[in-house]
């Protein structure tokens, strides 16, 4: 059964853990780190951390062949680093939910992209489950409340869409000859030289992972130290997120994994609800209704097209 289902099992664990991450995020960046340094230190931890792991069980799967490199290269640039800087400002500026809504248009620009461009059969179904998917999302972030868009915040969340589908196609692409692990390692390795480049090291504000942050929500009687949240953001919200994405994606397609994506926001209220205390409407749970059944659609049409 579970073999049956593996794909599906390691995107949903993948927008569990990144919904939860989204939170956590939330409190560094409120306590005033940025979202270019926030990501840096994410990308720059990770790979540290995959690369050394790797490089003990498998240093041959790391190689890469010269016509490989550009395209490893752009899949961390804007697959990886684009994805998250561009995520990071939209929320710094914007309700998360509305930051989502926007991003999670990826899956269709995916689509569009095979249909028109590619030139490839698209099932019908899965145009339903897009629209179900989306209208969904629609109803759990509540749009119609008239919360007003930060422009540069709507920009940022739009240029994050379009990483996004090209991180979920180029990521099939390249997913074909590599393994999960030796691709999440040069992505977010080609992130962390492009972020050395751009932000020196030796100006990064090192007093973020010794001072006290608070926790909010129902934790907001209690601090923490920088050090612990970030560990948890590299460990628990960018590497096993990251690699159950892309084991998924090795097992289903661009597309299909996309929408299957469209379950983060659903989650992230939850964990709003739970730890911020944030109250769900009646319309909330019936958005997130929709966006599961909009997924579940989307499976079923990714198994008819085999």
């Amino acid at each position: 059964m579970f073999k049956n289902y593996r794909g599906e099992f390691f995107l949903v664990s993948g927008s569990f853990f990144f919904a939860f991450n989204g939170i956590i995020a939330k409190l560094l960046l409120e306590d005033g780190l940025s979202p270019w340094r926030l990501t840096q230190v994410r990308c720059t931890g990770a790979f540290l951390l995959l690369f050394t792991i790797v490089l003990l069980r498998n240093r041959e799967s790391l190689k890469a062949t010269r016509t490989e490199l550009p395209l490893l290269g752009l899949y961390g640039l804007i697959g990886i680093a684009a994805v998250q800087v561009g995520y990071f400002i939209a929320i710094s500026r914007m309700h998360v939910s509305i930051a989502l809504i926007i991003e999670f248009t990826a899956p269709i620009w995916i689509v569009l992209w095979l249909r028109y461009v590619k030139k490839k059969f698209v099932p019908r179904q899965m145009w339903i489950a897009i629209v179900l998917a989306f209208t969904g999302m629609l109803f759990v972030a509540q749009i119609w409340k008239g919360q007003t868009l930060d422009t540069i915040g709507v920009i940022a969340a739009t240029l994050d869409a379009f990483a996004l589908a090209y991180y979920f196609l180029l990521g099939e692409k390249l997913s074909v000859k590599r393994s999960t692990e030796s691709l999440v390692v040069w992505g977010f390795g080609a992130a962390s030289l492009g972020f050395v480049i751009a932000l020196p090291v030796w100006n990064f504000p090192f007093e973020v992972f010794t001072k006290q942050i608070n926790l909010q929500g129902i934790f907001s009687s209690y601090s923490s130290p920088g050090w612990t949240i970030i560990l948890w953001v590299v460990v628990m919200g960018t590497i096993v997120p990251y690699l159950c994405i892309m084991t998924g994606l090795k097992e289903l397609s661009a597309s299909t994994t996309s929408v299957i994506g469209m379950l983060e926001p659903v989650i992230a209220g939850a964990f709003a609800w739970w730890w911020l205390r944030e109250r769900l409407t009646t319309l909330q749970l019936i958005g997130g209704a929709i966006v599961i059944a909009g997924i579940l659609l989307a499976d079923r049409a990714r198994s008819k097209s085999k």
